[in-house]
């Protein structure tokens, strides 16, 4: 990637822009000043289909005239706007700035909105119809995308109706996650576990911890070789969420059930990635969002 930031793109961009311009230029000059010997007709020669030909007439005004106020236009802006590579233009526009003033009148637009839900808790905030349809916009514009549109999410994407939470659905904690994010890592076990043969029953015995369908001889011989993951999920497998690491017995599984699915995790590790949301919303947003947020796992009744 260093070869497409580097000085010379710019200067590319620019030189490729003032190039064509001129050739414009060039193209409506020879266009006006170039004379083809006419016939005694006024035609070119050039005939086509038979009965098709081509009269020598000079380009009409009105069509020079735009081309001339295009060609005047495009340097006008290129003078005003970021046209020619790095150069900035005299107004100092930029999309950045644009937005980031867009943003600042809607923030503003809605300051006073969000100044009468600032002074709730979560708690109470999520019983409160207007402020759980702001919530819900918030949600639709920046979670759904990850976490579904009835937020259920999907394989790798936690499902936040549920009441399973990786790090705890308090909503202090949910709107820590929201304003700094997650980084999820189970590092690759399979070498402090042992053999293939290891793994395997590791494995079954990681399904007996839940319930559900596993060999109970491969899940006794498994039972030893947990104490590689009890450092985070607890001796008895109900995780911690002090780290974020998945309870075990509960059923719910984030990157998918089966053997197979924890032989995978167990191999290769998982590194899952909840990105920091402070500064692309404000605090009075994802306090909103909070109580959006723990109000699907707690539906607290609407006011």
């Amino acid at each position: 990637m260093s070869d497409f930031t580097s000085d010379f793109w710019h200067l590319y961009v620019a030189g490729l822009t003032v190039v064509s311009i001129i050739a414009c230029l060039i193209l409506l000059w020879i266009s006006g000043t170039t004379k083809v010997k006419a016939s005694g007709d006024n035609t070119t020669g050039h005939v086509w289909d038979t009965d098709l030909r081509e009269m020598n007439n000079p380009l009409p005004r009105w069509w020079v005239y735009l081309f001339v106020i295009t060609v005047i236009f495009a340097l006008v802006y290129a003078a005003l706007y970021p046209t020619l590579g790095s150069y900035k233009g005299t107004l100092g526009w930029s999309s950045a700035g644009q937005h980031a003033d867009e943003v600042k009148k809607a923030v503003d637009a809605t300051a006073p909105l969000y100044a009468k839900f600032n002074g709730q808790p979560p708690e109470q905030l999520a019983g409160d119809a207007q402020a759980m349809a702001v919530g819900e916009r918030l949600f639709m514009n920046n979670c759904a995308q990850c976490h579904g549109s009835d937020a259920r999410g999907s394989k790798g994407f936690p499902n936040l109706t549920d009441g399973d939470w990786l790090y705890g659905g308090a909503p202090d904690v949910i709107k820590t996650t929201l304003q700094g994010g997650r980084q999820g890592v189970m590092p690759p076990m399979a070498a402090a576990v042992g053999s293939s043969e290891d793994v395997r029953n590791l494995a079954q015995y990681v399904l007996s911890l839940s319930g559900s369908p596993h060999d109970s001889i491969q899940a006794s011989l498994g039972k030893s070789k947990f104490g590689a993951c009890a450092a985070c999920h607890g001796v008895d497998g109900k995780g911690n969420t002090a780290m974020g690491a998945p309870n075990l017995t509960d059923g719910v599984w984030l990157h998918g059930w089966g053997a197979d699915a924890i032989i995978k995790m167990v191999n290769e590790g998982k590194h899952n990635v909840m990105p920091a949301q402070k500064g692309k919303l404000t605090d009075d947003q994802i306090h909103v969002l909070t109580a959006y947020v723990w109000g699907l796992s707690n539906k607290p009744a609407a006011k």
